[in-house]
């Protein structure tokens, strides 16, 4: 019995780190965060990613500046804009 408990706590602990999250930033616009690793699909040129729900969408390889995990991935911060009045 404790063998078996030992091996099952093993288990569920190895799979836990199975999927991992990923930072997608492209040069234009918001960074993405996706489930699991995206590939790179030869054919297309596109980086094939899954979202939060496990949907499959593409990027143009050309639109992608950095992909990191999520644990290194650059936090984007944005200051307040100031505007200075017009005289």
């Amino acid at each position: 019995m404790k063998n078996a408990s030992l091996l099952l706590l093993l288990a569920v602990l190895g799979l836990a780190g199975c999927t991992r999250r990923y930072v997608v930033t492209p040069f234009h616009g918001p960074a993405m965060t996706v489930k699991g690793k995206p590939r790179l699909d030869p054919a297309t040129g596109c980086f094939v990613c899954k979202d939060a729900t496990g949907r499959q969408f593409t990027i143009p390889a050309g639109n992608v500046r950095e992909i990191a995990p999520a644990s290194m991935g650059k936090r984007l911060t944005t200051a307040p804009l100031k505007v200075s009045p017009q005289h």
